[in-house]
């Protein structure tokens, strides 16, 4: 089945850190450390406690995780009606399914796992062997299971509350209910022990924490948070009596157990309800998580006994609404979000990630009142531009509000605001423009200036560096209606300015003159310039495109095919293509040159933004109701994709959204061996990635690169004077030369001068290579004689290959077998550095021999077109892939 899109596939999210579902806390002994498992909508993501590092991230499920659970070395997941092991927090292993209702709960109870479903049935399985050990069925309108624990020390047993009020307590092993708890009334959301045997925290609906002994059915102790339902309990167990609970407002309660009052108050920690809290073990340190999508790790440090923010992890708590990438090198992105907060991701690691704050009126009075009862927070951003080329002299962002006519600046390297407000005078004094708003903004490319237009039809001109106002363009308003875009040529010499009527305007920079002015057939929504080659697209209200040439000042592309209002475009860096994305859940690739539609692919939830990176690896997209930032990888700069021009009656096709990994395929049936996992996780590298490649030997280059060479290092290293004969010893013994001197036992040279010496001739036995060629016949047998030939250094390959010849003790079937073994070589595209320079020399030594056998120059012929055959081959892929680095060095230019 072909793919959603030629041009771009799935790469990963960014921003992603925790949501509703309450976190989990292993401890790994090993390590000495605690983790921290938190959801992330289809996967779960597992951090570190000591600098809140991203450890794992899990393989992708079908559909959402509804619950969490972790057992030793697993953690189990409950999504739609399956749960999944997964082992080391990436791959599942293991994978339970019993009926059709989703699982809302989870709970590990030694080498069984409960889970409670939505219809209140409770399964519990035997995750070991995956065979379910009890089922127990309840009804949903008398007891509607909504919490669960494991009373400690009670064997067996389990203690359920329901949304009634009712608590019971029943022994699995027996199925059997020991003992019914009355309630309180309310509707029962947390379970929770406590440090005390028997003595379990109840948490209520109505904000009522009960601290109540199961054995006795007594209640120890009661609290009230004024915060609403109480959603999670924890216990500290560093020394201090002290009861931690949640709400629903974002607040956190210390509750003092020896006293029996309230200790102190945490509030806004989140600004949602704290699902997620865990006191870890015998460290004075929490761990929360909400559906804020935040982290945090609290300490317990402060002089009233509350918790101080130690560390933490956020991302965005609404919708981004824009996202641009910041620098050349398109590493980091940045992103405006309906949270009225700026931040910034990095595509490295996420330790690079910034927040450059919320958006107030008054920053400090913000500071002082804290995040939840800002009154000075600002609207969410809509509009921003940025520009890195003084980002070290003065505020380098530029950002327009909904609904206001103040536009505001940041500071990319403080990460903070910026200490300018742009808001000229006339929307203060003039009543009629007392709901002007800013919509269009944009920097010059000198980060100089900073031009912003209005709903009122004016454009105004201020100074980044001072904050002074330098013109406004136009008489009184550059357009009789509201501005849709307004950008700055590369070299300052051209402003464009479009109005909503569909009038586009070019004007001189320096003197606000008006140069020209074209009309388009509909209404602008908005404008993007590629500075470099003048290109300027136009989205219409008719959802079509217009290319507008900035030099010649005329329109010289017109696409059409989008069948909702365009939400953003972006330009690839080459300006070849135009990435458009619209409200009908498409995003449509169009090439320039051709003016033709090239890619089209469809998303389930509609593109808010997107952005192409400066370097064109990969396109960045945001979503309707989505708080992540989602990554594509252009698969054009890694393989070759033909780029023909779509049929008109081409039907887009979904394509999924990437996880917060790389995506790889969820199986839904379990593993069988516990082997299977071992071998997902150990990668064995090919011998060859393919039969048209040129597969080198990987030896050292002194191996083979100076065989040729031999005589020459062999002279050079020759001693200058002979060794000379040692002192003899003071008696008639000859000594031998060494570091420890020692008598020459053995006879006079003379007996050794008139032994016989056979030195060439048939007679010098064949050498084992030698062997091993003659007998070579298969594919294996010439494998065996190449490792043979890598096991040997220099000189000894210089010794085998002088042995081939006759005079060496070798023989013409030799030769021709060595030919042929050099031939093999090149047919099978392995060891190709080697198999040259043993040829190269082969040939250098006896050309004398080869140039009388005919045999060996047969075969000889034979490897020269072989070998030429393979050196053109090579050459081709040398000089494609030169042609492809040229060409990507001058298009990024």
């Amino acid at each position: 089945m072909p793919a959603a899109s030629k041009i771009f596939c799935g790469f990963r999210a960014l921003g992603y850190v925790s949501n509703h579902v309450p976190l989990e806390v292993r401890l790994k002994f090993k390590e000495k450390e605690n983790h921290v498992i938190t959801c992330v909508g289809k996967a779960f993501h597992t951090y570190n406690c000591s600098k809140l590092g991203i450890i794992s991230v899990s393989d992708s499920h079908p559909d959402d995780i509804t619950c969490i659970a972790v057992s030793g070395n697993l953690v189990f997941t409950g999504c739609r009606n399956i749960i999944r092991a997964f082992h080391r927090g990436t791959k599942a292993v293991k994978t339970l399914k019993h009926n059709d209702n989703d699982i809302c709960l989870l709970l590990p109870f030694g080498n069984h796992l409960l889970s409670v479903d939505s219809e209140s049935n409770i399964t519990v399985w035997d995750y070991k062997t995956e065979e379910i050990f009890l089922e127990m069925e309840f009804d949903p309108s008398h007891f509607a299971i909504s919490a669960m624990v494991h009373p400690s020390t009670y064997l067996n047993k389990i203690l359920l509350g329901s949304r009634q009020g009712l608590l019971q307590l029943w022994n699995i092993k027996h199925d059997k209910l020991l003992y019914t708890f009355p309630g309180w009334g309310q509707s029962v959301l947390v379970l929770e022990q406590a440090p005390a045997v028997d003595v379990i925290a109840i948490g209520l609906e109505d904000g009522q924490i009960i601290v109540h002994n199961i054995k006795y059915d007594k209640t120890v102790m009661k609290f009230r948070q004024d915060w609403g339902p109480v959603t999670s309990i924890s216990f500290r167990t560093d020394g201090h009596p002290i009861m931690v609970t949640g709400s629903s407002a974002g607040h956190i309660a210390l509750w003092n157990l020896e006293e029996r009052k309230l200790q102190c108050q945490m509030r806004d920690c989140h600004t949602t309800a704290v699902t997620g809290m865990k006191c870890l073990q015998s460290e004075p340190l929490m761990v929360t998580s909400a559906a804020d999508n935040t982290l945090k790790v609290w300490i317990f440090d402060m002089p009233d006994g509350s918790g101080r923010l130690l560390r933490l992890r956020e991302g965005h708590s609404a919708p981004p609404n824009k996202v641009s990438h910041y620098d050349a090198n398109g590493h980091n992105i940045l992103s405006a979000g309906q949270d009225s907060t700026l931040r910034s991701f990095s595509t490295l690691h996420d330790k690079h990630n910034k927040n450059l704050g919320r958006a107030s009126f008054d920053k400090p009075a913000s500071k002082h009142s804290g995040l939840k009862k800002d009154l000075h927070m600002m609207p969410p951003i809509t509009q921003f531009t940025s520009e890195c080329s003084r980002e070290s002299d003065w505020d380098n962002i530029v950002s327009c509000h909904r609904g206001l006519s103040l536009t505001t600046t940041w500071n990319y390297n403080k990460s903070t605001m910026g200490k300018y407000k742009f808001n000229h005078e006339r929307f203060k004094t003039d009543p009629r423009y007392k709901n002007t708003t800013a919509t269009a903004v944009n920097i010059t490319s000198c980060g100089n200036f900073v031009l912003i237009g209005y709903s009122s039809g004016h454009v105004d001109k201020y100074n980044l560096q001072s904050g002074l106002h330098r013109g406004t363009y136009g008489k009184q308003t550059a357009h009789d209606c509201s501005i849709r875009g307004v950008v700055v040529d590369g070299l300052n010499q051209v402003t464009i300015t479009a109005g909503q009527d569909g009038t586009v305007k070019f004007w001189k920079f320096h003197k606000p003159e008006l140069i020209e002015s074209i009309q388009l057939p509909s209404d602008i929504s908005h404008v993007l310039l590629h500075r470099e080659s003048s290109m300027a697209a136009v989205a219409l209200d008719d959802f079509t495109v217009s290319i507008v040439d900035v030099d010649t000042r005329r329109e010289v592309r017109r696409f059409e095919g989008h069948d909702n209002r365009i939400t953003d475009m972006t330009f690839s860096p080459d300006a070849r293509w135009l990435i458009t994305a619209a409200m009908d859940a498409t995003v449509r690739t169009w090439d320039l040159p051709t003016g033709k539609l090239v890619d089209c692919f469809l998303i389930d939830s509609a593109v808010t933004s997107l952005s192409m990176s400066p370097t064109g690896d990969f396109l960045v997209t945001t979503h309707v109701d989505n708080v992540g930032v989602y990554l594509w990888s252009n698969m054009t700069l890694y393989s070759f994709v033909s780029l023909r021009p779509l049929e008109q009656t081409y039907e887009p096709k979904i394509m999924v959204m990437p996880g917060t990994s790389i995506e790889k395929d969820v199986k839904e049936e379990s593993s069988d061996e516990e082997e299977e996992e071992e071998e997902w996780n150990i990668y064995k590298t090919p011998e060859q990635i393919s039969n048209e490649l040129v597969t080198l030997s990987l030896l050292p280059n002194s191996r083979w690169q100076n065989l040729l060479s031999l005589d020459v290092i062999k002279a050079r290293n020759k001693p200058k004077e002979p060794p000379k004969k040692g002192k003899a010893a003071p008696f008639f013994l000859n000594t031998i030369a060494g570091i420890t001197p020692k008598f020459d036992l053995k006879e006079d040279d003379d007996d050794k001068k008139n032994e016989s010496k056979i030195l060439e001739g048939r007679l010098l036995p064949l050498s084992d290579i030698g062997s091993g060629l003659l007998n070579s016949k298969t594919d294996a047998d010439y494998e065996k004689v190449m490792n043979k030939f890598k096991i040997l250094g220099p000189s000894a390959i210089d010794v085998e290959i002088r042995s081939l010849v006759p005079d060496g003790g070798g023989s013409v079937d030799v030769m021709v077998q060595f030919v042929k073994f050099i031939n093999h070589s090149f047919t099978t595209n392995k060891n190709f550095e080697i198999a040259q320079a043993y040829l190269a020399l082969f040939l250098q030594l006896h050309a004398e021999v080869i140039a009388h056998e005919s045999s060996v120059i047969e075969e000889l012929e034979k490897l020269s077109m072989k070998q030429c055959e393979k050196w053109t081959e090579l050459q081709n892929l040398f000089t494609q892939s030169l042609c492809l680095i040229n060409y990507l060095r001058t298009a990024t230019l």
